[in-house]
């Protein structure tokens, strides 16, 4: 499993925005599909977001919609996860990885899974959302 490094997570209050990153060194990311995925207290990792390696395509959970946006700079080899309209229920440890297959929710989830079964998670960032 390709090791990425995640950044970007915090404190905010309900209806905040945070801007999360994830990056690799020495690794080109444009070469895969990556997805971001977050696990909650007591609960399984889910997919929140994904982007294709190549062109604009991208998916995202319905609980996301409308308030996060991916994205990638090819330039910078990261991919972003812009979160706005935070919510107590965002409140998780946020994950990126690359995708076993190409962008979609159900690649994401098939990638959630074999993750978990390797224990391949990287360290993740934590987003805290206050009420």
């Amino acid at each position: 499993q390709l090791q990425l490094v995640e950044s970007g997570g915090g404190l905010v209050q309900s209806g905040g925005s945070l801007r999360l990153s994830c990056t690799s060194s020495g690794l080109t990311l444009d070469s895969y599909a990556i997805g971001w995925f977050r696990q909650a207290p007591g609960k399984e990792h889910e997919g929140v977001s994904c982007i294709g390696s190549a062109g604009p395509s991208t998916a995202y959970a319905e609980s996301v919609k409308g308030r996060f946006t991916i994205s990638r700079d090819n330039a910078k080899n990261t991919v972003y996860l812009q979160t706005d309209s935070l919510q107590p229920e965002d409140t998780a440890v946020y994950y990126c990885a690359a995708l076993y297959g190409p962008c979609s929710i159900e690649v994401m989830t098939t990638t959630a899974r074999i993750l978990t079964e390797v224990n391949s998670w990287g360290q993740g960032t934590q987003v805290t959302v206050s009420s």
